[in-house]
């Protein structure tokens, strides 16, 4: 059985060496052939043999690490179960749907009960499953099937809510705890007591004032047990995943932040208890440990919603999605919820409504509105035959489709999906931080004991040594190394994807960073890659002539033809019918048209049939001067228009190639044309000719980039069809045309949606933003760890008398996770160039836009 692959949502990771634990547990677990944690998805990408493991399985190696996964549970009718082997067979099948952990068949009750990770099944291909093996389901309600896509969203808002219960309670105990202590640290409250007992001896002749002084120590002990019915909500309640987590990691061998956090407020609790409770004299500091838990809480609340706009790109794909569809079953229009949209189904769409899945047009025609997908501004005509993509909007016309891509097989589930991916992949850049992140926590409590030790013997002052202890272990923070990373690649290759620029993993966006050359493709990359009628010379009614070519080309099939019958329509001339058609191989056609006989070919087919080009004979020339193809219309026996047919650059194809040159890259232009046609491309775009690779077959185009790639460069290659796909793979980043083929989009690591090369320049742009992010993160996140803990160590403190409270420690260690996810967030409010519109695919093209000759016929 062939490798599967499953993402699950885990809880309760706070730093990246929860991350780093989780990974660990779950490559050690016999099946598994890679496992990749990302903490800020806070989701486990696992790829395993479902030979040797189980999803449930997976899930306990999870919590064996002391961590959560977060599961839906659904319970399904079956219908047409007989006996135990039907029970049987339908809970096979259901186990084999990826992501169900469990599954179980009651063939008494005739029920499924299925444990399944949110986000990778649901309810439809559950369905799907158990139809397949012969049985039915009978369908739950659309409000459920909604509460269960919904799943994982609402564990992590519970999950937020939490946080935001203990935040309040550990303010509200603790910011009177910490005002009290303040006041009496600065004389505020002792002075006060003593003033109110001088008063009342003032009052009492005879009285003396030593009892009084008892009564005053006794109510300033008083106080102490004050702070200690303060502290102990926040501690014990407040701070209750800390110890928690931190009791898990210690089964696990392993430590974590949260090990610090309970550590460092733990000392300063105890120590305060201890003194407490045997009666001694002491500064007790239970409002540093209540302080540095609801610091650290306010910190994590601001993480976790910070994090949650990381995801928005996603968030907003997703939200896309129609919610139902029209369909015809029966002969009757049904509104049914979306998840039971069949392939096959015939879609019902009116004007202003979302197209619901993807599917192929069968009656009727309209104007579809595609931008939230490829960022295409203009809405593109859609007629029978036309394929039309889900969640695109309709802008005018009624039409009905055929359902050829429903569920998580359409595209915008394929975009989803992929950007998914590419959040989830970590970057090479990433590897040094997961090695600091293993031994991070570790070493902190090393030198928190080491500064404890050290200052003690220095001083013989345990309470001040414990203080140092403390900050050290408080402002140690290996969130902001963990978080550095994930967040930004997060927001980057969201913010690309709505961009229409899909980036297929963290490693391709790192490289992309780095590019010095950069090849494209000729062919339906620079240009159109389909011919086009570019000029036309008429000493008389163009217009006539143009419609008498078309009338006779109907009948051709060969490419230059159909763009003379394209042309001939984009300016709405009535085709007649041809009689007598005859293709001249390699040559022309030729045909009768209302009575008058119409040759359409090469020159030399004009020569042969004894046709004068006459003054026509200096246009032939100059429109192969500038390599396009020119074809002759004799209309009986006269020449009286040449038609130059060319493959149109693509608008903008100039401007992207000037944009990089500026940047300082090479660019290059590989194609399979012979030199002068290729030449006459690159002086259009603006490139000299040793910039262009001409005459190079499609089996040699991977061996050209290795060749560059030789020459110390780190190569981009941008191509559209499946000859390029090997280049593509060759390349350092292969990125593919939206409108090529599936396998160049297979191949590549970066597809472009729009089509439009100054694409190009964005997804370049997007890539060293992304990185400069990431380094600014990563510098942050370093050397704040590298100049907090001395700090808070007290290595300065004897040269320069600085020393950091406990309390401060914990305020910058919750600033410095919330400072890199903002960091990251930027990213959002990058202003990547847009395209400019570009003409609607109708065959309306810019006739002043001139192109390379594709050749004769």
């Amino acid at each position: 059985m062939a490798r599967q692959q499953m993402t699950l949502p885990v809880t309760g990771m706070t730093c990246a060496s929860c991350s780093t634990r989780v990974e660990r547990s779950l490559k050690k677990t016999p099946g598994v052939e890679e496992a990749r944690v990302n903490l800020a998805t806070e989701q486990a990408t696992v790829t395993y043999d479902p030979q040797h493991i189980q999803p449930r399985q997976l899930v306990a190696a999870v919590e064996a690490a002391g961590y959560g996964v977060v599961t839906e549970h659904l319970e399904l009718p079956i219908t047409g179960m007989t006996c135990a082997s039907c029970a049987t067979r339908v809970e096979r099948a259901l186990r084999n749907v990826p992501g169900v952990l469990e599954a179980n068949v009651n063939l008494a009750t005739e029920r499924a009960t299925v444990t399944i990770a949110p986000g990778v099944a649901d309810v439809a291909t559950l369905t799907a499953a158990v139809e397949a093996a012969g049985y039915g389901v009978v369908a739950p309600a659309a409000e459920e099937a909604a509460e269960g896509e919904d799943a994982e969203t609402l564990a992590r808002r519970a999950e937020l809510a939490d946080k935001r219960r203990k935040l309040i309670v550990a303010v509200a105990f603790g910011l009177p705890l910490f005002v009290l202590a303040m006041a009496r640290d600065f004389g505020l409250i002792v002075p006060w007591l003593i003033g109110a007992a001088r008063d009342m001896l003032d009052a009492m002749p005879g009285a003396s004032m030593d009892p009084m002084m008892g009564h005053v120590a006794a109510r300033d002990d008083l106080l102490n047990w004050l702070f200690l019915a303060l502290a102990t909500p926040v501690q014990f309640y407040a701070g209750r995943d800390f110890y928690i987590h931190a009791w898990k990691a210690l089964k696990a061998r392993t430590a974590n932040m949260d090990t610090l956090i309970a550590l460092g407020t733990s000392a300063a609790y105890g120590y305060s208890l201890w003194l407490l409770l045997a009666g001694r004299s002491g500064h007790v500091y239970f409002e540093t440990a209540a302080v540095i838990i609801a610091l650290v809480l306010v910190g994590k609340l601001l993480e976790a919603r910070a994090r949650s706009q990381t995801s928005a790109a996603i968030k907003a794909l997703m939200g896309l999605q129609a919610r139902t569809a029209r369909v015809l079953r029966g002969g009757l229009e049904t509104d049914i919820p979306i998840g039971q949209v069949r392939v096959g189904d015939i879609v019902l769409v009116r004007p202003g409504e979302k197209v619901p899945v993807d599917g192929v047009v069968t009656q009727g025609a309209s104007s579809v509105d595609e931008s939230m997908l490829t960022g295409e501004s203009m809405p593109v005509p859609k007629h029978v035959g036309d394929t039309v993509i889900g969640a695109t909007l309709n802008r005018t016309g009624s039409f009905q489709f055929r359902a050829t891509r429903v569920g998580n097989d359409t595209a915008l589930a394929q975009i989803v999906r992929l950007v998914r991916e590419a959040q989830g992949s970590k970057a090479p850049v990433q590897r040094l931080v997961d090695r600091v992140s293993a031994v991070f926590v570790p070493v902190v409590i090393g030198i928190a004991l080491v500064t404890f030790l050290a200052w003690w013997l220095a001083t013989g002052d345990a309470v001040q040594a414990m203080i140092f202890a403390v900050a050290v272990l408080v402002i140690a923070c290996p969130c902001a190394l963990g978080l550095a990373t994930p967040t930004a690649i997060m927001v980057g290759t969201g913010t690309g994807a709505q961009h229409g620029i899909l980036i297929k993993n963290a490693e391709a966006l790192e490289r992309a960073g780095k590019l010095t050359a950069v090849i494209f493709d000729k062919t339906g990359t620079i240009t159109r890659g389909q011919p086009a009628v570019t000029d036309i010379v008429a000493p008389g009614d163009e217009g006539e002539v143009l419609r008498l070519a078309g009338s006779v080309e109907r009948g051709s099939e060969h490419p230059l033809g159909e763009a003379v019958v394209r042309a001939a329509r984009a300016r709405g001339l009535a085709l007649a019918q041809p009689e007598g058609f005859e293709a001249i191989a390699g040559h022309g056609v030729r045909a009768t048209v209302e009575g008058r006989l119409v040759l359409v070919g090469s020159p030399r087919l004009m020569r042969e049939q004894g046709v004068e080009l006459g003054a026509l004979a200096a246009a032939v020339e100059r429109l192969q001067r500038e390599a396009k193809t020119a074809v002759v219309v004799a209309v009986d026996g006269e020449a009286r228009a040449v038609l130059g047919i060319a493959d149109p650059v693509k608008p903008g194809s100039a401007e992207a190639i000037a944009t990089l040159t500026r940047q300082g890259l090479q660019v290059l232009m590989l194609t399979g044309d012979n030199r002068h046609t290729a030449e006459a491309i690159g002086r259009q775009v603006g490139l000299a000719p040793e910039q262009v690779l001409a005459e190079v077959p499609p089996e040699l185009k991977a061996a050209e980039v290795q060749r560059v790639q030789r020459a110390g460069h780190v190569v981009a290659m941008i191509g559209d069809g499946i000859n390029d796909a090997p280049a593509l793979a060759q390349a350092d980043v292969g990125i593919a045309m939206g409108t090529g083929t599936d396998v160049a989009m297979e191949t590549a690591d970066v597809t472009l949606l729009r089509g439009d090369l100054r694409s190009v320049v964005q997804a370049i742009e997007l890539s060293r933003r992304t990185m400069r992010t990431i380094r600014w993160n990563l510098f942050w996140a370093f050397i704040y760890n590298i100049v907090g803990i001395p700090l808070a160590a007290g290595v300065f403190e004897p040269l320069l008398g600085w020393q950091l409270s406990p309390i401060y420690a914990a305020a910058a260690m919750a600033f410095s996770s919330v400072f890199v996810v903002s960091n990251s967030l930027r990213l959002r409010r990058l202003r990547l160039e847009q395209p400019a519109p570009t003409l609607p695919r109708d065959g309306a093209r810019d006739q002043a836009t001139y192109g390379a000759g594709v050749g004769p016929r």
